[in-house]
């Protein structure tokens, strides 16, 4: 088998990449020039320099692919306009030229709980859940999953929708885990917020089982973990696993935005995207981000493998031997 990834040089991609390669697909990335390939290095991947805003570039890269995991994506932005151009417009470009595709079995989209938005009170959201995004991030993840459905009727799409990801190499978590190294514990999220959370490999499990499967063809899954967490249990994982006494410091929404209003406005200046701003902050004050995983676990036999403790502590094993703790 054939298996197309997106995406392949960044943290999800590449441990879906490795699994694939694992169970003998054969596995072809699309790589910028630009693209730092050193999750990709050593391994037997054909490598295709390329854009993803180049539909007879595309054309020519899936015509002989039997799965399309559409894995890239735009996390940061500097407007809307950014994120739309990241993350649906090429989307439509690899659906358009996935059309001339002779062997094609699934295109698969990484899609994000962002497109569907927060849950009501304390009820997880699932796939009938209604869109409702509260960001520009999560309107563009809707608006990619809407162009993938418009295509159902031609191509066989499945879309997967996780939670916050983490897991080796992710380069989000181990902000968190470096400032609790230093013994400082930022405390920015609600105290009674619930969440989902999925790691790595149970995610990379769920793509290639929503691939594979027959039944998933012009569905949403949710891949998650089976446990919804509060911050708290999340704490707590992460301090076990470094054994770590940390000082609590609770930094209250005023300071949160005044911090994200400076970064912004410096960053506007020099044309960069802010890596703290208030849809940000917007985002991760919600007091719900938690989804169902009953539809994947019946429909694909997805099951959760990776306790958060066992996941925590393999993560920090990771930082730690590849010298970034």
């Amino acid at each position: 088998m054939k298996a197309l990834v997106t995406g392949g040089t960044g943290f999800i991609g590449s441990h879906l990449v490795d699994e694939l390669l694992k169970r003998g697909y054969d596995v072809k990335c699309i790589v910028r020039d630009t693209s730092n390939l050193k999750w990709l290095e050593g391994k037997d991947v054909e490598i295709v320099r390329g854009s993803l805003f180049d539909v007879d570039f595309l054309k020519t890269v899936v015509k002989d692919i039997d799965y399309v995991y559409h894995i890239a994506g735009v996390t940061k932005g500097r407007n809307y306009r950014d994120y739309y151009r990241g993350n649906v417009e090429t989307t439509k470009n690899l659906l358009e030229a996935s059309l001339y595709s002779s062997n094609l079995k699934k295109f698969i989209l990484a899609s994000s709980l962002s497109a569907v938005g927060p849950g009501y009170d304390k009820v997880p959201v699932d796939e009938s859940t209604p869109y409702h995004p509260i960001t520009s991030y999560g309107k563009s993840k809707a608006e990619a999953e809407k162009v993938a459905l418009s295509f159902k009727d031609k191509l066989p799409i499945v879309i997967v929708r996780p939670p916050s990801v983490y897991g080796p190499r992710d380069t989000y978590t181990y902000e968190i885990f470096r400032y609790i190294k230093l013994g400082i514990l930022p405390v920015v999220l609600p105290s009674d917020q619930i969440l989902s959370l999925v790691y790595v490999s149970d995610l990379v499990d769920g793509f290639i089982l929503a691939g594979e499967s027959e039944r998933s063809t012009g569905k949403i899954y949710f891949i998650s973990s089976d446990e919804i967490y509060t911050w708290k249990d999340i704490e707590v994982a992460i301090l076990r696993a470094l054994d770590k006494k940390v000082l609590r410091v609770k930094i209250p929404a005023p300071i949160l935005y005044s911090v994200s209003f400076v970064s912004e406005t410096i960053c506007k200046v020099f044309g960069k995207a802010s890596p703290l701003n208030s849809e940000k902050i917007k985002d991760i004050r919600q007091k719900n981000w938690a989804c169902s995983v009953e539809k994947a676990k019946r429909e694909l036999g997805y099951r959760h493998k990776v306790p958060l403790e066992e996941g925590m502590e393999k993560t920090i094993n990771w930082y730690i031997q590849n010298g970034w703790l």
